[in-house]
């Protein structure tokens, strides 16, 4: 796999015709980067959003984060691509979107959004590596393009955005708890957003009936017998990466209402109007 760095990102871009940007459709614009999409234009190359994880959410919801990104000028899609569901309309925008053929698809977003899974979901079960991309020998030996379509091919390694911004946006973003120095405090604010969003969302993932998210914490590591050995307390650090990492895989379950981002957006341009 190429490291996460913007060095990555530009090698991949330059090398591809049409780049899918990957979010992630319960939270689509913490998911989003402005800077890719900047780095897409500046390039000449073919932008396509795509939203995934729509399992996730309402299909109404994924329906208007669709809209949204289209009010915007970009051609977006939503799917689920680990239940292989919403690949044939990705291909078919592909194919309308490239200028020309032969083309070659990219694959890039921050990581836990699903760029994997879209990439062998693309890839389809016969599919087989054609050759190394040329042009850069330091990556030769790790991406491959493969042959998706007639006249269409991909790169067979995800464009792996560098995590940045606070804690909540780290962690929303696919920073692996483990990196995290102190991951108390974000699985914190990742408490507090799934209980704004979904005031059952701690008592259908744990069966705890607390909206405290240092004591959901305590109560997670107590349930599940994890203590520190010398005191008997409950080790919350362990309960806070079970926390993100339940998140991830969607046992946490809320979203981000797409009528919040509107409302945001219309106020925002009532202050300049």
């Amino acid at each position: 796999m190429i490291l996460a760095s913007w060095r990555s990102i530009m090698w991949i871009v330059r090398r591809a015709d049409i780049v899918l940007e990957v979010l992630d459709a319960r939270d689509p614009m913490a998911t989003r980067s402005r800077r890719l999409e900047r780095i897409v234009q500046s390039l000449g190359r073919k932008l396509i959003i795509v939203i995934n994880k729509a399992d996730l959410v309402p299909r109404s919801v994924a329906e208007k984060w669709k809209r949204i990104f289209e009010d915007m000028g970009y051609r977006a899609v939503y799917m689920a691509a680990r239940d292989h569901k919403g690949t044939r309309v990705l291909r078919r925008a592909i194919k309308e979107v490239a200028d020309s053929f032969p083309a070659i698809v990219a694959v890039t977003g921050f990581p836990k959004t699903g760029k994997s899974t879209i990439i062998n979901a693309l890839k389809g079960r016969h599919s087989a590596s054609t050759s190394p991309i040329p042009g850069s020998p330091g990556y030769t030996t790790h991406a491959q393009l493969y042959k998706i379509a007639e006249n269409l091919y991909m790169i067979d390694t995800p464009g792996i955005i560098p995590v940045e911004g606070g804690d909540l946006e780290a962690v929303i973003r696919g920073k692996p708890p483990e990196q995290l120095p102190d991951p108390v405090k974000p699985a914190m604010k990742l408490l507090e957003k799934a209980l704004r969003y979904n005031p059952r969302a701690v008592k259908d993932a744990y069966g705890i009936d607390e909206t405290d998210p240092y004591r959901i914490l305590e109560l997670i590591a107590l349930k599940r017998g994890w203590r520190y050995k010398t005191t008997g307390e409950p080790l919350v650090e362990e309960a806070a990466r079970a926390v993100i990492r339940d998140y991830h895989e969607g046992k946490l379950v809320f979203y981000v209402p797409p009528e919040e981002y509107l409302s945001r957006r219309a106020r925002r341009q009532g202050v300049f109007v």
